[in-house]
């Protein structure tokens, strides 16, 4: 079983793809955590991060593949974290998918208003050494730094209310045109992303137990 899960910035999407991986056994993808390990060794990559841009379509559908070829290279049992965000990502993702044999199963689109977003994002802290994410709001560390590897929490460039409308703005117009294609594929499933993490899970472990069974 092949799931995409997408969302605006903040919908908490990476939080219950996490989830729903460690649950049903499923290789997790993100493509937030592949570009922050891009960024690492590439000042331009690590630019476009830092103003909340985007790695240019094709150049991101190479890494992508790239990286799912070496870890993932059955193309079986993934759950997709934020991509693809272009109808061409899209494209190339389902064609590299049907030309392992297998096919992507669902498509989940977390909905949550902006309000609602600029207060999550506003309130996410970062690990400066790795990484990690953590919400004052809703997913607070056990301390005043990172539970994984003690490295200091800060808050990212573009999280702040201004950067996170301008963000909100960019995703809506790319993002509109591949839920529009999932949904022609009669992949999309709508839900409501505004409710307590726990609430959400429940609900999409639910969804997949149906698709399973089928």
């Amino acid at each position: 079983m092949n799931i995409i899960i997408l969302g605006p910035p903040g919908s908490g999407k990476g939080t219950q793809a996490e989830k729903l991986a460690k649950k049903f056994s499923l290789f997790y993808f993100s493509s937030g955590t592949l570009t922050r390990e891009l960024s690492k060794n590439d000042p331009r990559i690590r630019a476009i991060m830092e103003k909340g841009g985007l790695i240019p379509s094709k150049e991101m559908s190479e890494y992508v593949l790239s990286y799912l070829g070496k870890n993932s290279p059955q193309a079986d049992n993934i759950i997709f974290d934020g991509y693809p965000r272009l109808v061409d990502q899209y494209d190339l993702l389902k064609k590299w998918v049907e030309g392992k044999g297998k096919k992507i199963d669902l498509a989940i689109f977390l909905e949550v208003s902006e309000a609602q977003v600029i207060k999550r994002i506003s309130s996410r802290r970062m690990c400066a050494q790795c990484g990690e994410i953590y919400n004052l709001a809703t997913n607070l560390p056990s301390g005043e730094v990172c539970d994984k590897c003690g490295g200091k929490l800060i808050r990212r460039k573009d999280d702040s209310p201004e950067s996170v409308k301008e963000r909100l703005f960019l995703y809506k117009s790319s993002i509109e045109k591949v839920i529009k294609k999932l949904d022609e594929d009669d992949l999309l499933q709508r839900v409501d992303g505004d409710r307590e993490i726990n609430e959400i899970q429940k609900d999409l472990v639910k969804l997949l137990e149906s698709y399973e069974r089928n």
